[in-house]
């Protein structure tokens, strides 16, 4: 990405704003989608995307790769209709894992992770919007879900112990980031050796112009910080991960059009899959390090 012209406090900050008003349901500020359209009806929930995703977040969350099952018994307001993908469903939770959310927004895939890892297990949202930050707390009052908590930090300088969590998850979130290299440093210094990362994102298939890298909407809306795939595997591998794809998910472009259907966007980036591994801990003879 070359906004090199844009002070990352200033985007981080027009992040904060927008989701901040997401969290809250002020339509003051966050009234369009990134191509301009109006998004819902005055008073109407709203986000950064497209009707599918403002109006009904419960067609996106189908859309993105949910079942029913999921959005069954889950607090109210924790799904918002964000997210590119379903990152949970890519980790393969296990019970009794211990499970990092980057940017948890309300709480929805730190619920559904909970559900996943069991009493045993723990899930660990982290988000630097402070609504979204209240508000995934308050919706853990609610549900009255143990395993949970949520912490105000930025993902490029996590709140979390090294070698601490067993699998990072994150949906659609790193893109709006200024620098994503942080990003994974904290996420490799953070996981455990042999942990995993499974994150859904939105990667650049080639170099964006540069009007739209320097568009707020687009940043704030998970399309103009989309990473080039071949700079997130050096991304990856600088971090110190092993094991890296990064795939296409399977309708990708019904994901991005559900935001931006005017441009073509779907052409320029795509709904991606990334998992990715710390390798284990050496074996130093005859009883392995931990």
């Amino acid at each position: 990405m070359k906004n090199s012209s844009i002070e990352p406090e200033l985007l981080r900050e027009e992040v904060r704003r927008r989701y901040g008003s997401i969290a809250t349901g002020d339509t003051t500020f966050v009234v369009a989608t990134p191509s301009g359209d109006a998004c819902c009806e005055p008073g109407a929930s709203t986000t950064h995307r497209g009707p599918a995703a403002c109006c009904n977040p419960g067609a996106q969350a189908d859309t993105l790769g949910y079942t029913q099952a999921d959005l069954a018994g889950l607090p109210e307001g924790a799904n918002l209709g964000l997210g590119c993908g379903n990152p949970v469903a890519l980790a393969s939770l296990q019970p009794g894992e211990t499970v990092l959310d980057l940017g948890a927004g309300a709480g929805f895939d730190a619920f559904l992770s909970a559900r996943r890892v069991g009493p045993t297990g723990r899930v660990i949202g982290v988000d630097m919007t402070p609504e979204m930050v209240a508000k995934a707390r308050a919706n853990a009052r609610k549900s009255a879900v143990a395993n949970v908590e949520f912490r105000l930090g930025e993902i490029e300088a996590l709140p979390v112990a090294d070698a601490s969590v067993d699998v990072i998850i994150s949906n659609c979130v790193i893109n709006l980031c200024p620098d994503k290299a942080p990003v994974y440093r904290e996420a490799f210094r953070v996981l455990r050796p042999g942990g995993r990362l499974a994150v859904s994102d939105v990667v650049a298939r080639e170099e964006l112009p540069d009007d739209v890298q320097h568009d707020f909407a687009m940043l704030t809306g998970c399309l103009a910080g989309a990473t080039l795939q071949s700079k997130l595997v050096e991304l990856l591998e600088k971090a110190g991960f092993a094991d890296i794809a990064i795939r296409a998910k399977s309708n990708s472009d019904a994901v991005i059009t559900s935001w931006e259907s005017k441009r073509g966007f779907e052409a320029k980036v795509f709904a991606a899959e990334v998992t990715a591994t710390k390798p284990a801990a050496p074996c130093c003879g005859p009883t392995c390090c931990h």
